[in-house]
């Protein structure tokens, strides 16, 4: 569980208006808890976890049950998963197939239902869905445990990815569709989070306003190729700094292949990080470490809101 020192007053609460910029905050009174009457922020401490894992039938088994030993050894608090990791992955292929999309859905939904056998309060990931209309979506969820006592809680949808590739091997755009243009906060394991799938990482003028929403944690679960680890670490640094918020990352990891049959090329590169709101990188995985859990201090991030370059006004 968060290790609370002391007490926490005072809470920015932010919600621009449709004449200026999208809202991204609904306040709810519940959101606001572990309120005194004195001055300033108070320090929270958390062990937080990043991972790098196989999704594919054969393999993704194995790593679940490595990473349930990392968190059990590491007494983390809060985990991120990659993106869609509860199934192989589909956008490697330029075919859109309604049965593996039902197929993915269902295995998901079958791992989720599991979540409590990792043992950890929070965790954060996304999945296929297929929602009222019929749409396939990539769908980011929150899931917590209940009441502390490890049963199952049901995950929550959170909102769907907007900017979509469509290139070989994340042919995401052909798969499915993009959500709304809405980069709305989530509030679980007493802290507040915000999300962008993979690519959406690189539009940062919404790790901007996920600044200006109070954010502590940006999560960004990613499915994205062995080329490009130095760039995509490049750019989770530059995500933090502008979010003011720590930014973890989980991305897909498995060895490059291609289907004889099809010649679709699966490309997982991994390379998950933990770094700091001011971009210093505090712990990343690899193909021999594939799990990585750090301590992050969500004062740090609450009072990084007041410095540069995030206090400089729109």
């Amino acid at each position: 569980m968060p290790r609370y020192h002391k007490t926490w007053n005072f809470i920015r609460l932010f919600a621009a208006t449709a004449a200026t910029r999208p809202v991204l905050l609904d306040i709810e009174p519940d959101m606001c808890h572990d309120i005194d009457q004195t001055n300033g922020w108070g320090d929270l401490l958390m062990n937080v976890t990043v991972c790098q894992l196989n999704p594919f039938d054969g393999e993704r088994d194995d790593h679940l049950k490595a990473l349930k030993h990392h968190l059990e050894d590491n007494k983390s608090d809060f985990l991120l998963l990659p993106e869609m990791c509860f199934s192989n992955w589909l956008a490697s292929s330029p075919n859109p197939d309604p049965q593996r999309w039902q197929d993915a859905v269902r295995s998901h939904q079958d791992y989720i239902n599991t979540l409590s056998d990792l043992g950890v309060m929070t965790i954060v990931g996304t999945r296929p869905i297929i929602n009222s209309d019929g749409g396939w979506h990539n769908q980011a969820f929150t899931w917590e445990a209940n009441k502390g006592d490890m049963e199952t809680n049901a995950a929550q949808g959170w909102r769907e990815k907007y900017y979509l590739p469509d290139e070989p091997g994340y042919y995401e755009q052909t798969w499915y569709q993009r959500g709304a243009k809405a980069f709305g906060t989530a509030q679980a394991g007493g802290i507040r989070l915000g999300v962008q799938i993979c690519t959406e990482m690189w539009f940062y003028e919404w790790a901007r306003q996920y600044a200006a929403a109070q954010i502590d944690v940006l999560c960004v679960p990613r499915a994205s190729p062995h080329s490009e680890t130095d760039k995509w670490l490049a750019g989770g640094r530059v995500a933090a700094i502008c979010s003011g918020a720590y930014c973890l990352s989980s991305n897909l990891w498995a060895p490059i292949k291609k289907d004889p049959a099809t010649g679709d090329v699966t490309d997982l590169g991994g390379l998950s990080w933990i770094i700091d709101p001011e971009g210093n990188v505090l712990a990343t995985t690899s193909a021999d470490a594939p799990f990585a859990t750090a301590e992050i201090d969500l004062e740090m991030a609450r009072a990084s809101k007041k410095t540069y370059p995030r206090y400089v006004p729109e």
